[in-house]
């Protein structure tokens, strides 16, 4: 850029000096893990779409690259600038507005800085139900929800994110507004630009607003802890209780002994529902339209028969609605139990569930072989293939020196997703953290036909460059 200051001078005039910051930018520019750390030229916070479009123009004019943010929660750096100096950070925490709730259609059209449990209760607040629900949704923001197309907790019975979007109003990388933020279920009109976007992480454009399907609100919630031992007892687990609950079968988290170890270490007030340790657990929740009582016969019936089949060792049953926020917060504790315990390399892998019992028993053996007395802390999404698939260091190794294996440690683990046709990336997206890796993994006709699009889209290569793709060798 050849003029800053001109620059600078222009986006006041679009949207205010209050909201072009040029200074102490540290909590825009680096990642929730604060692994990646960037230097934007400013910070720009729009308030209305309209804002946003006359900021991307003055970008193509000026030839700014724009790294879109939102609740920047996310662990793969995809939000974060680069150290140039040269990047703008187009935080849209400001493009927070409700526009409508319809349900009659089942659906709500929100802005992309609204709060993910903002719109959790909104539903609610109308006796429907968002079922997007994971760690982060205190602050994420839907926009990066949907630019990552996040997974959680309910994909098993609600899909992922794109599943759950309807329509889109997106900028496009020349200032333009595409605007396709329709209610619809059946639109059979051509292609479904929509798709570009979700899972995108803003290289293709930004997300402003989107409208989303709602669900009929559950009236009846089971929670269940099993204790089992192994992974294979798992997938039979799983097989049985779909077949026994069908569709009101709504949650199933794998958790490895060493999960909850490090659970109890560091939140000791943690439930303890077995008087002995297991190797493996599962969480498993199911809801349903009719009553308490109805529902708990059905679960209560599924988990007798599993457990006189000797399909799982032992299980808790929740008693209460405090009792299973008891057992649930345990799942969520284990992402901050882990950065309390000591740094670790994270995998956020998907396999066919299948493969899953035969993977963790290769790459766990590899690993104890190469690194004696490394900790995998094995826990996931199992009912829709997703691992989070974290190593520990051996406590005789020091933190400096387990980073240093991080490469090495990352191949062992995605040489054998791969193997299995899995995926590397299964809901936290690609960012910086994994551009290299995906290049590698990905197959050239992958990356000719995303490459193609991405230049088609946006030719000055200004949204968001550095994430997902590597843009400077193509076909």
């Amino acid at each position: 850029m050849q003029n800053h200051q001109a620059f600078i001078d222009a986006a006041c005039a679009v949207i205010g000096h209050d909201h072009v910051l040029t200074s102490d930018l540290d909590m825009y520019a680096q990642d929730w893990r604060k692994k990646y750390f960037g230097r934007p030229l400013a910070v720009l916070r729009p308030a209305s779409t309209a804002e946003v479009a006359a900021l991307v123009k003055l970008c193509v004019e000026h030839a700014v690259a724009i790294v879109p943010q939102g609740g920047n929660t996310g662990i793969c750096a995809g939000s974060v600038p680069d150290a140039s100096g040269e990047q703008v950070v187009l935080n849209l925490a400001r493009l927070n507005r409700l526009r409508s709730v319809d349900p009659a259609n089942n659906t709500m059209t929100v802005e992309a800085g609204c709060i993910l449990q903002t719109l959790q209760d909104t539903a609610e607040s109308v006796d429907r139900l968002f079922p997007l629900s994971l760690g982060a949704e205190g602050s994420c923001q839907i926009g990066g929800n949907i630019s990552t197309n996040a997974g959680g907790v309910q994909v098993l019975r609600y899909g992922n994110t794109r599943d759950l979007v309807l329509g889109l109003e997106v900028v496009l990388p020349s200032g333009e507004i595409l605007d396709i933020l329709r209610g619809l279920r059946k639109d059979n009109t051509g292609y479904d630009l929509k798709q570009l976007f979700i899972g995108a992480e803003g290289t293709l454009g930004i997300i402003t607003a989107a409208t989303l399907k709602l669900f009929p609100a559950p009236r009846a919630c089971a929670v269940a802890f099993a204790a089992l031992s192994s992974p294979a007892q798992a997938v039979k687990l799983l097989q049985h209780m779909r077949a026994e609950l069908g569709e009101r079968f709504t949650a199933f988290e794998l958790m490895s002994d060493a999960s909850i170890d490090l659970i109890r270490c560091h939140f000791p007030a943690s439930p303890n529902p077995f008087t002995s340790p297991h190797s493996w657990y599962v969480l498993m929740e199911a809801t349903d339209s009719g009553t308490d009582a109805a529902l708990g016969a059905l679960f209560e019936g599924a988990l007798e028969r599993v457990l006189e089949q000797g399909i799982i060792d032992d299980v808790a049953l929740a008693s209460s609605k405090a009792q299973a926020g008891e057992l649930w917060m345990m799942r969520e504790n284990v992402s901050e139990a882990q950065q309390i315990d000591s740094p670790n390399i994270k995998h956020d892998i998907s396999l066919p569930i299948s493969s899953i019992p035969a993977f963790i028993d290769e790459v766990v053996g590899a690993l104890e072989k190469t690194y004696p007395g490394v900790r995998p802390i094995i826990y996931g999404h199992l009912g829709d293939g997703n691992l989070h698939f974290n190593i520990a260091r051996p406590l005789a190794v020091d933190n400096a020196q387990w980073q240093d294996e991080t490469h090495a440690v990352n191949t062992m683990v995605h040489d054998a997703v791969v193997r299995q046709r899995g995926s590397i990336s299964a809901e936290h997206g690609i960012g910086q953290a994994k551009q290299e890796e995906m290049a590698h993994y990905k197959s050239e006709a992958e990356l000719v036909v995303m490459r193609a699009i991405k230049r088609a889209i946006d030719p000055q290569l200004l949204m968001n460059p550095g994430k997902v793709l590597d843009m400077g060798s193509t076909s």
